[in-house]
């Protein structure tokens, strides 16, 4: 048994219409309810629903608060290559793209380290394309292994994985593993993903599955915004977090909200999704689940991120570079998708500290200090 048996439950077009057809008066009888329900999120993610987010935001504010306490979380990604034996078309990395591939040494690693710890960070995110025979299993454990006495949470982002990989990886100090199904919709998933191990549809979509069973602490789910309809892919999202929560009890999820930005080989979103769409979307995620963590990226805008710190958002990134080595050992290499958020650090922090809330550099553990 895997997710596979619940999504084949639901159709893509039906749940497209119930959502369409949802009432204001069904929006405001939700809303009423003190335990919000899978099928209550239809209304909230709903056309119907945008008179009321304002509403919304104000008890996902509440809710967060008395779930988080005033804090924010700080995170930061590093990339340690850019060669992907996939072709995607939203990606800058796609191995169709003529760019100049590089996969970091174990001197550019630890030289992005010193980088990083100097900013205060102590949970790193590490990030690759999928490209096995260079970036596969033995080269993410090595890199593990190489800096895990400098972080207290490392979390990875990079090609689904066997069980066994990722127990292996834990056995190492894996944290965290972030894991985009991309979109929930199969026929856009394969016009997406033409070639390579990603073109898989099943196969990513159990790759959570497969994280609970070795007993990976958080698992975090989302869809790229843009490839289909939002409200749609988002339904599948909150089913997909639903079913492994009840499944894998033990283990944490996070939920993040990536939007397509400019990158190399450009693609036009299928569906457009503003900011207000997108402040509906994070509360109605809050109101559904209070204890799932909501992650923000500098993939965002600077007003849009300042904007969303008291809707619900527990973890937010900061000063990102996407391609391999960007802090110190090559900046000019090329870019997985273009930041929007440009910020330091440290302007980042102050943000953070001026609307109310504390800083936290790992999971949900004080620091008071910028640097380590």
């Amino acid at each position: 048994m895997s997710f596979k048996n619940t999504f084949e439950k639901y159709d893509w077009d039906t749940l497209e219409k119930e959502i369409y057809k949802v009432t204001s008066q069904e929006v405001e009888k939700v809303l009423h309810k003190d335990k919000i329900e899978l099928e209550d999120f239809k209304k909230l993610i709903s056309p119907a629903a945008k008179p009321f987010i304002e509403e919304m935001a104000q008890r996902s504010n509440v809710i967060t608060k008395k779930r988080f306490g005033n804090i924010i979380q700080m995170y930061i990604p590093m990339y340690l290559s850019n060669e992907c034996q996939n072709i995607c078309t939203y990606c800058g990395f796609s191995m169709d793209n003529g760019i100049r591939r590089k996969t970091l040494s174990d001197a550019e690693i630890l030289k992005e380290v010193e980088h990083i710890k100097k900013l205060g960070y102590d949970h790193i995110l590490l990030v690759t394309g999928e490209a096995n025979r260079t970036v596969g299993v033995p080269y993410i454990k090595h890199a593990i292994d190489l800096i895990r006495s400098r972080f207290s949470n490392i979390s990875i982002e990079v090609q689904p994985l066997g069980q066994e990989d990722y127990e292996t990886l834990i056995q190492s100090g894996l944290y965290a593993v972030l894991v985009y199904q991309e979109t929930y919709h199969k026929a856009t998933y394969k016009m997406h993903h033409p070639k390579g191990r990603k073109s898989n549809f099943d196969y990513r979509l159990d790759t959570p599955d497969r994280l609970g069973k070795a007993g990976i602490h958080k698992i975090g789910l989302g869809a790229l915004f843009g490839l289909e309809d939002w409200r749609v892919d988002s339904f599948y999202t909150a089913l997909h977090l639903k079913y492994l929560q009840k499944t894998y009890w033990k283990t944490k999820y996070s939920i993040s909200f990536p939007r397509l930005r400019p990158h190399q080989g450009e693609l036009d979103p299928k569906v457009e999704m503003t900011d207000t769409d997108l402040v509906q979307l994070i509360c109605a995620y809050r109101l559904l689940d209070e204890d799932v963590e909501l992650s923000l990226s500098t993939r965002e805008s600077e007003i849009f991120r300042n904007h969303c710190i008291h809707l619900g958002i527990t973890s937010i990134s900061a000063e990102s570079k996407t391609n391999p080595g960007g802090y110190s050992v090559e900046p000019e290499s090329l870019e997985q998708f273009e930041i929007s958020d440009e910020r330091t650090t440290e302007q980042i922090k102050q943000m953070i500290q001026s609307q109310g809330y504390e800083v936290v550099w790992k999971d949900w553990s004080k620091s008071y200090t910028t640097t380590i």
